[in-house]
C-alpha cells in the first residue's frame, strides 16, 4: 500500500446486505467458492455477519486471506461463524525485515494469529508470500522450511505490476524457477505434486519428509491465465474481470436503485461474459486504476 492512502469514504463500500446480495447473485449464476480478501477484511467490523451470511448461502468453500494481525482474537469467531480457513500474508521471517515490509507490524502477533487459527479448525492454512527482489528473495527457503514442521502450505507469489509502481514491480520478479533453485540449495529437491498440475492457482511441490506442499503462483513467468474462472468484488462495489486488466462493471448503482435479484444476475452474466481470456502484460497493458490494496487477492 502507498505511504499516502486516501481511503474512500464508508458511504461509497457496500453494506453487509449488499455483499451477501451479490454473493447470492454469484452462487445462483455457479460460483461455487468464495473468498474475502483485501485491503485487509478483519477491518470491517461487521466481517462476523458477513461470514455467517455467507455461509448460510451454501458456497462449496469459505476462506479468507489476511495479514494475520487480528487472527488471534478473530480465529474461532470466524470459524463459529461459518469460515472454513485462511490464507495468511507473511512475506518473511526476519522479525525485522517484516517491521520494514509491513512498516509498523509484528511477526510474533502474526505467527500466533495463525497458531490460533490452526487450533480453531481454520485450515488446511496457507502462508502467501511475495517475493521481491532485493527485499525478501533470500528468505525463501527459511520460510518453504515451514513445511518441514507444519502442515502449512506456503506460496511464493511473483510480484505483479500495478499504476504508478509497476516498473518497481517489474524489477522486482522472482522467478519460480529461481525461487525453487534457493529453496533447493538450502533444503534438498523439491518433487511435483499431482505431476506438477495447477491446484487452483498454484503449481504444488513438495519436500522430501515434509508436512505440506509449496506452492507457485506464477502470474508472470509461468501465467494459469486459461484456468482462471475468477471475477472479483471490490469494497466499493465493482466486478472487476481480470486481477490484472483495469475492466470493471458496476453493481453498486444497480443495487441502489432496488435492482431485483434476477437484473443483478443478468447484468454480471454480462460482464463475465466478456471476462478476457488472458492478462496483457505481454503487450505491456498494465492496470493503473487501482493498485493491489484496492483490489484484493
Amino acid at each position: 500500500m502507498p505511504e499516502e492512502m486516501r481511503f474512500q469514504p464508508r458511504s461509497e463500500l457496500l453494506t453487509q446486505d449488499e455483499i451477501l446480495t451479490v454473493a447470492q447473485a454469484a452462487r445462483d449464476l455457479g460460483f461455487d467458492k468464495i473468498r474475502l480478501t483485501g485491503g485487509e477484511p478483519t477491518v470491517r467490523p461487521e466481517l462476523l455477519g458477513i461470514v455467517r451470511g455467507l455461509s448460510g448461502i451454501g458456497f462449496r468453500a469459505l476462506s479468507m486471506t489476511t495479514n494475520g494481525l487480528r487472527l488471534r482474537e478473530l480465529a474461532r469467531p470466524l470459524k463459529e461463524a461459518g469460515l472454513e480457513r485462511v490464507n495468511v500474508s507473511v512475506d518473511t521471517l526476519n522479525a525485522d525485515r517484516f517491521h520494514r515490509i509491513t512498516r509498523w507490524g509484528r511477526l510474533e502477533t502474526v505467527l500466533d494469529g495463525i497458531r490460533a487459527a490452526e487450533e480453531a479448525g481454520l485450515v488446511p492454512l496457507k502462508i502467501n508470500a511475495v517475493v521481491v527482489r532485493g527485499y525478501n528473495d533470500d528468505d525463501v527457503a527459511d520460510l518453504a522450511a515451514l513445511t518441514l514442521e507444519h502442515p502449512w502450505q506456503v506460496r511464493f507469489i511473483e510480484m505483479m505490476p500495478f499504476g504508478e509502481v509497476a516498473q518497481f514491480a517489474k524489477e522486482g520478479v522472482v522467478s519460480q524457477e529461481e525461487i525453487a533453485a534457493r529453496i533447493e540449495e538450502k533444503l534438498g529437491p523439491l518433487e511435483p505434486v499431482d505431476g506438477g498440475r495447477l491446484d487452483g492457482e498454484a503449481r504444488l511441490f513438495q519436500l522430501r519428509g515434509a508436512k505440506a506442499a509449496i506452492g507457485f503462483i506464477s502470474t508472470i513467468t509461468n501465467p494459469f491465465c486459461s484456468t482462471c474462472a475468477r471475477v472479483r468484488l471490490t469494497a466499493d462495489g465493482k466486478l472487476r474481470l481480470c486481477l490484472l486488466r483495469d475492466d470493471e462493471g458496476d453493481l453498486r448503482t444497480l443495487l441502489r436503485r432496488g435492482a431485483s435479484l434476477e437484473a443483478l444476475k443478468q447484468r454480471m452474466s454480462e460482464l463475465i461474459y466478456r471476462k478476457p481470456w488472458g492478462h496483457g502484460l505481454p503487450e505491456n497493458v498494465i492496470p493503473i486504476q487501482r493498485v493491489m490494496s484496492q483490489i484484493g487477492g
